[in-house]
């Protein structure tokens, strides 16, 4: 579909956040200048040609690895669904600190790079490590007088997986500044903030990480159902209505074609259900092939509304282990993985 007249959706100058225009999320592939940007800080601008990548700790070889060394290994491409832990935050009442996010803080991003344990097998990883720590070049104050990188580490069973990639391109061109150029980590079914930009350094470590956006940020907190301090990993089932947009005006009697995506962190989308009576009711929508695995699934529902008026209407997307979007927004005091039920409201004439 054509993009002319979409732009990103600014949420906050500084640091720079802006979201996706949902309407381009009808987009097989998000275009590169509709992709999401999250920020914590100003953006580093790295020359390719002077960077490399440190890999250190515990390993039995530290060494660096230049840009044009990282592209001669083995490369894989994959479809991600790359969605921001706060997605979503502006619906919760009371809102939480934190990015006033919409429900655009969300793309479909077309990645390739190396496999992460290319490079660690390189190095060769010590009996004793047990996560891999990744720093950015990115680095703020985080409270008065606290300075800290943009830090974040993972277990090393997730390090290892071949589907954890060190990335250099997006949709087929190099990574731009503001998505993490020259090099990024990308870990398909986590939230965003696992997916570490501008890339400077990996270290193997014989102990947990427990730096500020491992342990003090990016954990649940008052969250129904959720242990307390649990960490943000995985995404939430969540599922949008993409067309019609809020607001929009409907002829009585015609049919009409309700569009929208869904996905999961945690396994395919088995089921997509729409509501268009405030969810007092629920019937099924048709999935639309194809779908791929860190991708999302896209779904249509037809309806011909003979009822002049109003209408609210709401998504809910199950997936495959039975997780299922709850009826209503979640809170937590952070602001995270808030899930509940897209709602648009319609009006039939």
């Amino acid at each position: 579909m054509a993009n002319q007249s979409l732009q990103l959706v600014l949420v906050t100058e500084d640091p720079y956040n802006a979201e996706t225009p949902l309407s381009a999320l009808l987009n097989e592939v998000t275009p590169l200048d509709l992709v999401y940007v999250r920020d914590h800080f100003d953006i580093p601008q790295l020359d390719a040609t002077k960077w490399s990548l440190d890999v250190n700790g515990a390993v039995e070889k530290p060494f660096s690895i230049s840009y044009a060394e990282l592209q001669a290994l083995e490369t894989k491409t994959l479809a991600v669904t790359l969605e921001c832990a706060g997605n979503g935050r502006i619906q919760m009442d009371p809102l939480p600190k934190g990015t006033p996010w919409g429900y655009g803080a969300v793309s479909i991003v077309e990645f390739t790079g190396t496999p992460l344990f290319n490079v660690l097998k390189m190095a060769g990883i010590s009996d004793r490590a047990v996560e891999v720590l990744f720093r950015g070049a990115d680095r703020g104050e985080v409270e008065p007088g606290r300075n800290e990188w943009f830090a974040r580490s993972l277990k090393i069973d997730m390090a290892l997986n071949s589907d954890t990639l060190l990335v250099w391109e997006m949709n087929g061109k190099p990574l731009t500044p503001k998505h993490g150029h020259p090099m990024r980590l990308v870990v398909p079914g986590w939230y965003g903030m696992a997916s570490v930009k501008w890339l400077t350094q990996v270290t193997l470590l014989t102990e947990p990480f427990s730096g500020f956006f491992q342990n003090e940020h990016y954990v649940y907190l008052d969250d129904e159902g959720t242990r307390e301090g649990d960490p943000v990993q995985h995404i939430r089932t969540r599922s949008l209505i993409v067309s019609p947009v809020d607001g929009a005006v409907l002829s009585k009697g015609e049919l009409d074609v309700i569009e929208g995506i869904a996905w999961s962190g945690y396994g395919p989308i088995a089921q997509v259900d729409v509501s268009v009576d405030r969810g007092d009711s629920w019937l099924e929508a048709e999935l639309v092939p194809p779908s791929y695995p860190h991708g999302v699934q896209r779904w249509r529902f037809k309806w011909s509304s003979q009822t002049p008026g109003r209408h609210t209407v709401l998504s809910r997307a199950t997936d495959a282990l039975g997780n299922l979007q709850p009826a209503s927004q979640r809170w937590n005091r952070l602001g995270y993985g808030n899930n509940g039920p897209h709602v648009v409201v319609v009006s039939i004439q």
